[in-house]
């Protein structure tokens, strides 16, 4: 545990800057941010060096511990919360941000293999990488997966068919499993199709119906 000095008047301790209302408001800043074992330090150090004249009270004693039974409390909940969060997300995909070493932003997703706590952290394993739920960027919705990849599997389909122009009848029943997947697709999974896609589709069955009304 780190050492944590502070100058002393009176057996407490102060704030050597805090001379007016903005620097009182960026100490109480800094004390909302310690974390328990910080708090508890803090508050041995101030017992052992308080003025044996005026020694702290126990009223004040009392309201310090409440102080800190509050701050264990709310992070013991915290953690709680984020466990529950995690083993939730376990099998569920996910987008995960980090910061590199060059300060740049960058994002990873994946399916969320399992979680698991070390030192009061709550981490996700993604593809074996391993990320602070902290970072979680977003939880992707299983209907959305879906339609982003069956939108995907018809376009590569549509890709690998000729232009209308130099359609020809041997890829219709090419042509028509395309047109079959497409109508397989729920209204909502249609929307993350590319309209050029389907006017390709559109443009090649009409071309192929050419064809075919000349035999």
């Amino acid at each position: 545990m780190a050492e944590i000095f502070a100058p002393i008047e009176d057996g407490k301790f102060v704030d050597p800057t805090a001379t007016n209302t903005q620097s009182k408001e960026k100490e109480k800043k800094a004390n909302d941010g310690l974390d328990k074992d910080a708090f508890l330090q803090l508050l041995v150090a101030e017992m052992q060096y308080q003025d044996p004249l005026e020694p702290t009270t126990n009223t004040e004693y009392i309201s310090q511990f409440a102080t800190f039974s509050q701050l264990e409390a709310t992070q013991n909940v915290e953690l709680s919360n984020k466990i529950a969060m995690a083993n939730d997300l376990v099998g569920k995909q996910v987008i995960m941000k980090s910061t590199t070493d060059g300060g740049a932003t960058a994002y990873h997703d994946g399916q969320v293999d399992y979680a698991f706590v070390e030192n009061g952290k709550v981490y996700l394993s993604l593809g074996g990488d391993l990320y602070n739920i902290d970072d979680l960027d977003t939880v992707i919705d299983p209907n959305y997966l879906d339609a982003v990849n069956l939108s995907k599997a018809f376009v590569d389909m549509i890709n690998r068919i000729p232009s209308a122009q130099n359609i020809t009848e041997d890829k219709a029943p090419q042509v028509a499993q395309a047109r079959e997947v497409y109508d397989s697709l729920t209204d909502y999974q249609k929307r993350f199709v590319a309209a050029d896609a389907v006017k390709k589709l559109t443009e090649v069955e009409e071309a192929l119906s050419k064809m075919q009304s000349k035999e």
